[in-house]
């Protein structure tokens, strides 16, 4: 990861600010399409000497007006955490993000106020990147077209970037891997993201119940709104020794022995006795091999834990780690 990145929750203080590329984009899952984006902006800000920058909203614009219209049927389900998504965008070499809050403030922000105080005076930008149909500014009345007269009176160049598409011409989105995580179709998901889907975060205590089963869990807190679907994974773990360790996981609310409804993820890596508490984990799932399920007791839940346990030791054994 970058080590020289800066992570502001508002924009940088006038001692801080320095000159800008910028790209504006909520960024969740950090796809391919949007490698291709920052890698087009990391080279504009080798070329023109300047810091390559993000430019995030929290929560999602969308979810924002869900809330404030109570429709939660607008909101949208996440990708990645908070974590994951600043490593993938460090990664991606950028050294600056600013993740600014979405409010009433922000929506109510005419888009002339947005370039010139927000964009100009408090992020220093002088190279914007954003997509064809970027809009901005109260009611979305702001387009690409007005970015560029206003940018071009106030020494700002912008420029533009189509979709990007796989190879059988498919547009690479944030909804596209959200719909393949929902559907459990790690494959396409992964072949979306560039690498496979994976969830990090610090091990914290369980209820022990997979000791007494035999079978102890790392646990980690998932983001409430996670867009992968419930069940049983194959996975795989990093963070815990040089090479990556194989293991079972389950993503859900534990049905069985659970109804306060937090969603965890609990992995259960094969043949290693480790104390990981507090630890920071990065977990990959592989292939999802069930839903979850309510089981009648807990000898059918330990007979099918058992089961799922197999059928990963099976796909190591076809796949490697």
């Amino acid at each position: 990861m970058n080590t020289s990145l800066h992570i502001y929750r508002r924009p940088p203080p006038p001692s801080a600010r320095v000159s800008t590329a910028l790209s504006i984009g909520n960024f969740d899952g950090v796809h391919l399409g949007h490698s291709a984006m920052l890698a087009q902006l990391c080279q504009a800000a080798r070329r023109l000497s300047l810091l390559p920058s993000v430019l995030t909203f929290y929560p999602h614009p969308r979810e924002y007006f869900a809330k404030l219209h109570h429709r939660p049927e607008l909101s949208v389900p996440t990708i990645s955490g908070l974590r994951d998504k600043v490593t993938a965008l460090a990664d991606a070499g950028i050294e600056q993000i600013i993740l600014a809050k979405f409010d009433q403030h922000m929506a109510e922000m005419s888009a002339e106020s947005f370039i010139k105080q927000f964009l100009i005076e408090e992020l220093s930008v002088r190279w914007l990147l954003v997509g064809e149909d970027f809009r901005f500014g109260r009611q979305r009345l702001g387009d690409v077209a007005m970015l560029k007269s206003l940018g071009k009176e106030l020494g700002m160049e912008v420029s533009t970037m189509a979709d990007v598409t796989d190879k059988h011409g498919h547009r690479i989105s944030s909804s596209e891997v959200r719909s393949a995580l929902a559907a459990g179709d790690l494959a396409h998901a992964s072949h979306l993201l560039g690498r496979n889907f994976g969830i990090s975060g610090h091990v914290i205590h369980g209820k022990k119940l997979g000791r007494t089963l035999n079978m102890p869990t790392l646990n980690l807190r998932v983001t409430p709104k996670c867009a992968a679907r419930s069940g049983i994974y194959v996975a795989k773990v990093y963070g815990l020794g040089d090479k990556p360790l194989a293991g079972v996981a389950s993503l859900g609310v534990r049905p069985t022995v659970e109804d306060d409804g937090r969603i965890l993820l609990e992995t259960h890596v094969f043949d290693t006795t480790i104390d990981a508490y507090g630890k920071l984990i990065r977990v990959d799932l592989l292939q999802h091999l069930r839903d979850e399920e309510k089981f009648p007791d807990l000898p059918t839940l330990t007979a099918a834990m058992h089961a799922d346990a197999q059928h990963a030791r099976n796909y190591f054994a076809l796949h490697g780690l």
